[in-house]
């Protein structure tokens, strides 16, 4: 047999080549950090799709475009969050590692689990062709990702979630990108005061309370009182524009202190006036640091339309969105409503009954929840089809839980249809055809989880 001689100057001239180098022109460089192969797959297509203009404005994985850096970078850099003193090594090298991918804007108020990678949203929204003035659907948001995101890209967005706690978390954070910030400073000073308002109206965390004495600050909460009724009407008719700031810093107070009940109930490591204090820090670092981002680039956010509602009957006209991007419950993965029930007990809502409204909750045996899931996507999918406009894309991200699936069908985990093979087959039958699929891994929940796809669909 003959033998290939290989020259070792070739060798060694292949080593010193930069594969993104072949993939991308000099004069586009990526963001750092990038590890993952879909992020590499994204940014290949943006590449092919933006024009610089375009990719300086949107792009999500670009970081300097013809000399000029991207607006995504410049959101990015600099420390991504206020986080505490204390914090573990280990939770600051996940934030520094991060800093592109998510915790940037107002993303990062909240903690919601089954939560979007801000930066890969960006990127989907890019290679679906959104463009500024075109709007979004996402007909089940969470803690509205896509909403945030579309409105900084110039993109009209709607955005819709059977929880009301939704609803109102994604609204705060849209509004927390313009609303004037003096008030909520103002909370800052007086924050026993603040503590002691909301924890006499919403209820105290399941934590020994550790505050002292309060004191007084009448002229203050008197503005929040106005604000909280305001808010608990519900027929609720238009807000003058001069109401607007007292509303928005009553919101942006209360998901503060709702953010920080949850993390009393999981640990004892401070007090809850303790963590409200640190909360609201890391709120009005978040706040004023994508609100001078935005005033220095000049950017306007785009407006969104949040909604409560049913993704299996949407309220919207026939062909009247130009994308949808979306990502259905894990199955039966994640029990949103346990993970919500103290802010949600404090709206006034009946866990239980909106528990029979959520996708991937309804049924009591894993099968009934397995089939009620499989129709309750069906109608999802229909609805999508009829609102989306010919020739646009859906996108869909879906997790598969293999092992779980096998279970509730009685085959073991290789015989196994994935979830995103089964969307696509659903999709099918109301003239959705799949245009590409690409996975990445989930980290975090991957003794659940392992692989999430995210699946392009085209209305025929």
């Amino acid at each position: 047999m003959r033998k290939t001689v290989v020259n070792n100057e070739m060798v060694i001239s292949a080593l010193k080549r930069n594969m993104t180098g072949g993939l991308f022109p000099p004069e586009r460089q990526l963001i750092p950090n990038l590890s993952d192969i879909y992020e590499l797959e994204l940014a290949f297509y943006e590449n092919l799709l933006l024009t610089d203009e375009e990719l300086v404005r949107n792009a999500a994985y670009f970081s300097v475009v013809g000399g000029e850096y991207t607006r995504h970078f410049l959101m990015c850099t600099g420390r991504p969050l206020k986080l505490p003193l204390d914090s573990s090594s280990r939770l600051k090298s996940f934030f520094e590692k991060n800093i592109f991918r998510t915790g940037y804007a107002t993303h990062g108020l909240f903690p919601y689990r089954g939560k979007f990678h801000p930066q890969m949203i960006k990127g989907v929204i890019n290679v679906m062709g959104l463009k500024p003035g075109e709007t979004v659907l996402d007909p089940m948001m969470g803690s509205g990702t896509v909403p945030v995101e579309a409105s900084l890209m110039g993109i009209k967005s709607i955005g819709i979630d059977a929880s009301p706690f939704c609803r109102f978390m994604t609204q705060t954070k849209l509004d927390t990108l313009t609303m004037s910030l003096t008030r909520a400073r103002g909370a800052l000073t007086h924050c026993e005061e603040v503590f002691e308002y909301f924890r006499k109206r919403v209820g105290q965390p399941q934590q020994g309370s550790k505050t002292g004495k309060v004191k007084a600050a009448e002229a203050f909460m008197s503005v929040m009182e106005d604000a909280a009724e305001y808010a608990g009407e519900k027929d609720r008719q238009p807000l003058p524009d001069k109401n607007r700031d007292t509303l928005n810093t009553y919101h942006f107070l209360l998901l503060a202190y709702l953010d920080s009940a949850g993390y009393a109930e999981r640990s004892v490591r401070k007090s809850p006036l303790d963590q409200f204090r640190a909360i609201l820090e890391r709120y009005l670092f978040v706040a004023e640091k994508i609100q001078n981002v935005l005033s220095d680039l000049g950017v306007e956010p785009a407006p969104a339309e949040i909604l409560e509602g049913d993704a299996r009957a949407l309220s919207l006209n026939d062909q009247s969105v130009d994308g949808i991007l979306f990502s259905p419950p894990y199955s039966f993965a994640i029990d949103y409503l346990a993970n919500d029930a103290f802010h949600l007990n404090f709206m006034g809502v009946d866990v239980e009954a909106l528990r029979e409204r959520m996708v991937g909750l309804r049924g009591h045996s894993l099968f009934e929840k397995y089939q009620r899931y499989r129709e309750d996507m069906g109608k999802i999918l229909s609805e999508c089809a009829r609102v989306l406009r010919r020739g646009r894309l859906c996108t869909i991200i879906v997790g598969t839980n293999s092992n779980q699936l096998s279970k509730v069908l009685g085959v073991s985990p290789e015989e196994v249809m994935g979830l995103h093979e089964i969307l696509i087959d659903i999709g099918a039958g109301f003239g959705f055809k799949p245009i590409r699929m690409m996975s990445r891994p989930i980290i975090g929940i991957s003794n659940t989880l392992r692989r999430e796809y995210i699946l392009i669909l085209q209305k025929q």
